[in-house]
């Protein structure tokens, strides 16, 4: 078997676009993602707000595109991909992370899984293997459904960098999570580790390619994915091997991938990929890539609504409390997370963004639109110049508290809990003969 191969460049914006190029080529991607079939881009969005670290960057998405169409992959076989969380909103979020904006100006089809997809029963999708999954047969004793149309293509996972409250850091792997469950996924957070290797294993068997293009240039430290320390760090990976990405990722932030994140072990003991750093094989910048940011990562200064949901999903509150959420009482915990995060902690951590929005990434970001390079130009290596910030960055706490008020209604009305009734109640009445 070949030996893993994850590439890792240093990047800055006046070269961003020639490095994810060189970066995806570095990794072989086209030896993986066959040019005669669609290709979905899965763009991760951890929060419908801009939040340094956080979610794709419009750079990551933008160069990964030009890259594709650059080595003639055809923009009609390439679509933009979003699931929904009942506490994300992703049309609101890849305005708010300019990643509509990237899709839009390279006339891309941007999927929403949940706004007119068929989805179909896992066993009609991968067979026999489900009786191979770790967990996900006790989690869902009926079964789960995945979107049809992810059979057979190619996917490209556009994870960043950062920690996670319940899986240590996230990237590649976890960045499946929304993609294939459905909306009661929250189900498998006691198993959540063991459920991010079923998941691989349906990709494995679903999907004709499977790569990962990570962006670094911002990352988070602390209760990700959220409510994280934002820094600049300037790298970008990539490679096929999505439990070899995750490990190279970890070890970048000060862990060790076997021994502190149970699912990059379970993947690498099931042979799902490699997780040991010491057998995989890096291109690029060997330097870069022997870098110890030492984070300190998620559980030592945790919030109080991290705090919570591990007493509730590993603590003593499992037992009287964990119960509800697969009731029709669970929507009590989506608005909590809305109120704890939308309405308290991102109104008022918003020094954070400010002195991130200072830098050459946060310039971009705040002058994205204004800088637009020609989505045909595809000789363009970058930004040289960011343009500037104004002279007074505004505070938007109010803004945004105002916009979670929305959200939190929203959430209660598409809790699954509640929408799956109604869409039973819509069947019935198609069904019903007609005088």
């Amino acid at each position: 078997m070949a030996k893993a191969k994850v590439a890792i460049l240093k990047t800055q914006p006046a070269t961003v676009l020639e490095d994810y190029h060189r970066l995806m080529n570095l990794a072989d991607y086209q030896q993986v993602l066959s040019k005669q079939i669609e290709t979905a881009l899965k763009i991760n969005i951890s929060w419908h707000f801009f939040y340094p670290g956080s979610s794709t960057t419009p750079w990551q998405l933008d160069g990964v595109i030009r890259a594709m169409k650059r080595d003639g992959y055809d923009p009609e076989r390439i679509h933009g991909c979003h699931n929904r969380t009942v506490v994300i909103d992703a049309r609101l979020g890849e305005r708010e992370n300019k990643q509509v904006n990237v899709t839009d100006a390279h006339r891309l089809k941007n999927v929403h899984l949940y706004e007119g997809e068929e989805w179909i029963h896992v066993r009609d999708a991968v067979g026999d293997l489900a009786d191979q999954f770790i967990c996900l047969n006790d989690v869902y004793k009926d079964g789960f459904m995945i979107p049809k149309r992810f059979i057979g293509e190619n996917i490209i996972h556009l994870p960043t960098v950062k920690t996670h409250i319940f899986t240590t850091t996230t990237g590649a792997m976890k960045n499946a999570f929304g993609g294939l469950l459905n909306e009661r996924r929250h189900w498998t957070h006691p198993v959540i580790h063991e459920t991010l290797v079923d998941l691989l294993m349906i990709q494995k068997k679903i999907h004709n390619g499977v790569f990962a293009v990570m962006d670094g240039t911002f990352a988070g430290d602390g209760p990700g994915p959220r409510c994280m320390i934002p820094h600049v760090k300037n790298v970008i990976l990539a490679s096929s091997d999505q439990v070899a990405i995750d490990a190279v990722a970890a070890k970048l932030m000060g862990f060790d991938p076997l021994r502190d994140l149970k699912f990059v072990r379970i993947a690498h003991e099931k042979g799902l990929g490699c997780g040991d750093p010491r057998d995989i094989e890096i291109v690029g910048d060997l330097d870069a890539a022997a870098e110890n940011w030492n984070f300190v990562g998620p559980f030592k200064k945790m919030t109080f609504a991290s705090r919570m949901q591990h007493l509730i999903y590993w603590g003593p509150l499992k037992k009287p409390v964990e119960w509800t959420l697969k009731t029709v009482l669970a929507p009590w915990s989506y608005m909590a997370s809305v109120a704890y995060h939308d309405s308290f902690w991102y109104p008022t951590h918003q020094h954070y963004i400010h002195e991130i929005l200072r830098s050459e990434w946060g310039r971009l970001f705040q002058n994205w639109d204004d800088l637009a390079i020609p989505p045909d130009d595809l000789e363009a290596k970058g930004w040289e110049y960011v343009g500037n910030l104004p002279a007074e960055l505004k505070n938007e706490g109010m803004k945004y508290f105002k916009e979670s008020l929305r959200i939190l209604g929203l959430c209660v009305k598409e809790a699954p809990e509640f929408a799956a009734r109604k869409r039973r109640k819509a069947a019935l009445a198609s069904q019903a003969p007609r005088s």
